[in-house]
């Protein structure tokens, strides 16, 4: 249960699904958090139930729209000022397309990139400098099972994550000399408000060709980003862990 015991995390699109798990789980294993989105409400709701779920106020909800720098800057600053400082980003914010190369407006394409990888990019920008105040730190930034491999379709959206996955790996050696490690997490089909706007005649494909044959809860992503931010993880940067039940196996 004290994994995180101390830390101070920063995790963005933590409003609902992957991000939301990922937030319960560090409190749950002692960390405090700050949960950013652009879904107020929601964003809200979910501190709110963490909060009331350990008892203390350990989960804060702050609006940020990742393609902001300010927002940003904002959200890192309430980090160091309701918590005392920062250990721990995890970059979970992100959107889909299906769209392939020829099919893929400008703006659709500009959204996506914007959001999945300049997001990704913001994020460590500012919170590097807080955590070398702090002597170091674990930056988390969720890929995806198409930023390894590609397919038929969604060229935005494999073109970004395949940039967060290089971009972690340049983050690693960069900050290596400030005890700030930085990893990538590469889900497969979880069950997310994202993955639930698709039919099911369209992800049942993609089930079926992992050896596993299922889908994933968020909190089996969210253990393997504790692991990463945790000091259990002390030797690990610049990797790229896969959670897919055996997709990219194949």
């Amino acid at each position: 249960m004290d994994r995180l015991k101390g830390k101070v995390a920063l995790i963005s699109g933590g409003a609902r699904g992957q991000g939301a798990a990922e937030a319960r789980l560090f409190v749950g294993e002692g960390a405090r958090v700050v949960i950013g989105d652009v879904l107020d409400a929601e964003t809200a709701k979910t501190a709110d139930q963490i909060n009331s779920k350990a008892g203390t106020r350990a989960a804060m909800a702050v609006h940020l729209d990742v393609t902001r720098a300010a927002d940003w800057r904002a959200a890192v600053e309430t980090c160091t000022r309701e918590f005392g400082g920062l250990d721990i980003l995890v970059n979970n914010a992100g959107i889909a397309n299906s769209g392939g190369v020829e099919d893929t407006s400008e703006e659709e394409w500009d959204s996506v990139i914007n959001v999945n990888q300049k997001g990704v990019w913001l994020g460590m920008k500012f919170a590097v400098p807080a955590m070398r105040k702090r002597g170091g730190g674990s930056i988390v930034n969720i890929s995806s099972i198409y930023g390894i491999i590609g397919s038929g379709g969604s060229a935005a959206y494999h073109a970004s994550k395949g940039a967060v996955r290089l971009l972690t790996k340049s983050a690693a050696v960069q900050y290596a000399g400030d005890k700030i490690r930085v990893n990538s997490v590469h889900p497969g089909v979880i069950l997310t408000p994202m993955v639930e706007m698709a039919s099911r005649e369209q992800l049942q494909p993609v089930i079926d060709m992992a050896p596993m044959k299922r889908v994933a809860q968020p909190e089996e992503v969210g253990w393997c980003v504790v692991f990463l931010a945790s000091d259990e993880a002390s030797f690990v940067t610049g990797a790229e862990l896969v959670v897919d039940g055996g997709y990219t196996a194949v």
